[in-house]
């Protein structure tokens, strides 16, 4: 089979494609799915250019969000068939219950090769099950992005009719946050440092939308907007550059859920956290049962996620070129 393999540590340009990949066979209680599309998100460039923190196994094969169908099945696999439409877990071993390091050391395109194949073979209950309005190709963007959206929404803030959520940026996860938001029928502010985003942002029913770049004291427009009480929810992206800002914005005993640091790093005063009574919690992608949970409410809603850009198998490496230009608004897709 063809797959894509990490030879050097040196961005896309150390990607490498194998045509003559030994293909995989699945083990007891495994499927083999044949790959029909996957996703970039900003971990998986980190992963090439060798940034990333956990375990990345020599010559892995890049990228975990995938989606296809079943073409393999192992001894001792039930409930499930031949042709089956599925999109892969970015854990493999993480069905359901509080997270670990036993089940989160293990990550596709990581310390577990990735989707960026032909053919991939997963543990049958990693194999989730894709809304049956979705291509493909939109499947593959929910494994990372929309199940850490769902899991902030939906699991740790249970966002509420009538709340406020802000959301930091216009990325794969902020994107899936406004639409999550929304679903659950909250009022959402949008940054961006784009007015072209912020207003395409607008055309997914952001309710405010505030351009850090104009705007540079942002929390202050925040606080306006909500009569000086702040939001109930940020998705803050930003990290140490974004969470004193952040922190002024959100209500008291209201919740920050950290998942990036694209801001950069540095010291946090505990101080205003303390005061405030905010929870600050970090979340990392989520279940193979929140992914399911997430599903149910996309197929519920016909929801479709926002692809930017779909590119051919063989122009993998101009797709992570062109994601990390950082022009896409929404997600970046390679379809084999």
């Amino acid at each position: 089979m063809k797959a894509y393999e990490l030879k050097e540590a040196v961005g896309p340009d150390g990607l490498v494609i194998n045509n003559e990949r030994a293909e995989p066979q699945p083990a007891a209680g495994e499927v083999l799915i044949r790959v029909r599309a996957a996703s970039l998100n900003y971990r998986d460039v980190s992963v090439t250019l060798g940034r990333y923190p956990g375990a990345i196994k020599p010559s892995v094969i890049p990228l975990s969000d995938g989606a296809g169908e079943i073409v393999g099945i192992g001894e001792g696999v039930r409930n499930v068939s031949l042709g089956d439409r599925v999109m892969t877990a970015f854990y493999p071993y993480w069905a359901s219950g509080p997270i670990s390091e036993e089940v989160t050391d293990l990550a596709l395109g990581g310390a577990l090769d990735g989707v960026l194949t032909e053919l991939i073979c997963l543990p049958a209950g990693a194999a989730i099950p894709i809304p049956p309005h979705l291509s493909f190709a939109e499947a593959a963007t929910l494994p990372s992005a929309g199940v850490t959206a769902w899991q902030a929404i939906a699991e740790v803030a249970r966002v509420r009719a009538g709340e406020a959520v802000l959301v930091l940026g216009t990325g794969g996860v902020s994107l899936f946050a406004l639409q999550f938001a929304k679903l659950h029928g909250a009022t959402v502010i949008v940054t961006s440092g784009s007015s072209q985003k912020l207003e395409r942002a607008a055309a997914m029913n952001a309710d405010h939308l505030l351009n850090y770049r104009t705007t540079p004291e942002w929390d202050r427009e925040v606080l306006e907007l909500t009569q000086g009480r702040g939001v109930d929810l940020i998705i803050e992206v930003g990290g140490a550059g974004t969470l004193e800002r952040s922190l002024r914005s959100v209500r008291k005993g209201g919740t920050i859920v950290l998942i990036g640091r694209l801001a950069g790093t540095g010291l946090i005063d505990p101080l205003p956290v303390m005061r405030r009574a905010v929870r600050l919690i970090g979340i990392n992608v989520g279940s193979h049962e929140m992914c399911a949970a997430m599903n149910r409410a996309i197929a519920a809603a016909n929801f479709r996620p926002v692809i930017n850009r779909i590119f051919d198998f063989s122009e993998a490496l101009a797709a992570y070129r062109y994601f990390q230009s950082g022009a896409s608004f929404g997600k970046v897709v390679i379809e084999m």
